[in-house]
């Protein structure tokens, strides 16, 4: 019989794994313009050792300061995001996904731009795990699905209705919540 196409059902990319059986996916880093002075990183994370582990802390090499961050909702109804300096429960047999509008790794200060197909070094810290050192590439053309997009425009709209648009990191000096500055989509 022939073989089934498999294409539009791509495996995600492993970008490392554990010796207590984490698996680090589909990884990538972004900016909302070539000069902002901060950027974030996303991933998928899946457990499948038979222990809990938490992600407790995050380096970069292409940054100042690198932290686990979150967006919530305040009082007011408007996201913004903050510092999670708990870090990210990861159960055995579960997925922690850093994505868009969610949970991800905030990369502040950035001392090299992110680019098209740049890497990145993250170091990620778990409980149980330690340090995994890997690197993912730049990528400015996927949406807030995990989707390659057609165009950037994404990048810059105002897409939480505020009638402001924001570049990246504007508002990160110093540790106050930074609203919706990550030119990510809060639908």
């Amino acid at each position: 019989p022939a073989a089934k196409d498999t294409s539009a059902m791509a495996a995600p990319h492993v970008v490392a794994v554990t010796d207590t059986g984490l698996r680090i996916l589909d990884g990538y880093a972004r900016a909302s313009t070539p000069n902002a002075k901060a950027g974030a990183a996303f991933l998928v994370i899946e457990n499948t050792g038979t222990t809990d582990d938490r992600l407790i802390a995050a380096a970069s090499n292409v940054a100042a300061r690198t932290e686990l961050h979150t967006h919530s909702e305040d009082a007011a109804g408007v996201m913004r995001m903050r510092e999670v300096t708990e870090g990210f429960a990861i159960p055995a047999g579960g997925t922690l996904k850093l994505a868009r509008g969610g949970n991800h790794v905030m990369m502040m200060g950035l001392t090299t731009s992110i680019i098209q197909g740049a890497p990145v070094t993250l170091t990620l810290t778990f409980e149980q795990a330690g340090d995994v050192t890997f690197v993912v590439l730049g990528d400015l053309t996927r949406n807030e699905h995990g989707r390659a997009m057609h165009d950037a425009k994404d990048l810059h709209e105002d897409t939480a209705g505020t009638g402001k648009t924001h570049a990246h990191g504007q508002e990160h000096g110093h540790g106050h919540s930074h609203g919706d500055d990550h030119g990510h989509s809060h639908d």
